[in-house]
């Protein structure tokens, strides 16, 4: 079914780049400033993959009531996003298989695309220093566009700058987010099982599949001499 694919658009918190940790670091050091307890890592890892914004309002929705929330949000936002810009990649480290993956693909002659709901200040300080960035050709971030994933805007806006239709553009990630805007875009669309998720199991994303690694959806795609 990806006989005709000639680019992969691909996520990158809990795709490519485990950095939960360095969430978890951030958001603690902003706690801190506010006088709240730390939270676990297995907690933060439910609230990943919605940008930064939704990551700061289920944080303080732990402690506060709507009202609360909204008093101290922008706060909030401003002194993470402090806290993450100074340990961005630090704490965090590559999935097994990316690189291989990645050159896998290029070398079949696929262009790469990396779309994250990250600030694209802090998507691309941290593919330069985990060495990735070099693989695409472009990386939108969760400001690059007026809307993030789950909307299908970056993933059609993607596709048009690469100039091909979205059912030759294959869409892989590690949430529902990923999948329910490459569906809607007309992407087909590739499950890693050892993302995020917002805490739900990957078997019940609505995908094409399940790929172990980066390497093993690359296996799925045509050789550039098939195209």
């Amino acid at each position: 079914m990806f006989s005709h694919i000639k680019a992969a658009i691909i996520d990158l918190d809990g795709t490519m780049i485990d950095t939960a940790p360095d969430f978890l670091v951030a958001i603690n050091r902003m706690r801190v400033d506010f006088a709240l307890a730390p939270l676990t890592l297995d907690v933060i890892k439910t609230m990943v993959g919605k940008g930064s914004e939704n990551l700061i309002q289920q944080v303080l929705s732990l402690d506060f009531d709507a009202t609360g929330v909204a008093a101290r949000f922008d706060d909030a936002l401003a002194t993470y996003q402090l806290h993450y810009l100074a340990v961005n990649g630090d704490h965090s480290q590559l999935y097994p298989q990316v690189h291989e993956g990645l050159q896998a693909m290029r070398d079949l002659g696929m262009r790469l695309v990396c779309i994250t709901n990250k600030p694209l200040a802090f998507a691309l300080p941290l593919m330069q220093k985990k060495e990735i960035v070099h693989y695409f050709e472009q990386v939108y971030g969760g400001d690059s566009f007026a809307k993030k994933k789950p909307d299908p805007l970056p993933m059609l806006e993607a596709c048009k700058a690469l100039d091909l239709p979205p059912s030759q553009v294959l869409a892989i990630g590690d949430s529902s987010n990923d999948a329910i805007a490459a569906r809607a875009a007309g992407c087909p669309v590739l499950t890693v099982p050892y993302g995020y998720n917002h805490g739900e199991a990957v078997q019940n994303i609505q995908s094409d599949g399940i790929v172990e690694t980066l390497l093993v959806a690359a296996q799925l795609l045509p050789a550039k001499n098939s195209h």
